[in-house]
């Protein structure tokens, strides 16, 4: 019974793991929003924002889902 915890400490401070998975789907969006403008891509989208917190929103569910699973 391999368990993960439910909640991460760092230098003695407690954080629920569904901060954890945010931040990570915050710079795993972030990342691919720099690629996406790097190579010309996010020109062919209406409102660049919603997608990039669409973007935000499916990493932080992926990340939960499968990497923290808290």
């Amino acid at each position: 019974m391999n368990q993960m915890p439910y909640e991460f400490a760092i230098a003695g401070v407690y954080f629920p793991p569904l901060l954890i998975a945010t931040l990570l789907g915050f710079f795993a969006a972030l990342a691919t929003a720099h690629l996406l403008n790097r190579y010309r891509l996010a020109k062919y989208f209406f409102y660049p924002q919603l997608v990039f917190l669409e973007m935000v929103i499916i990493y932080t569910v992926l990340f939960g889902t499968f990497v923290i699973k808290g």
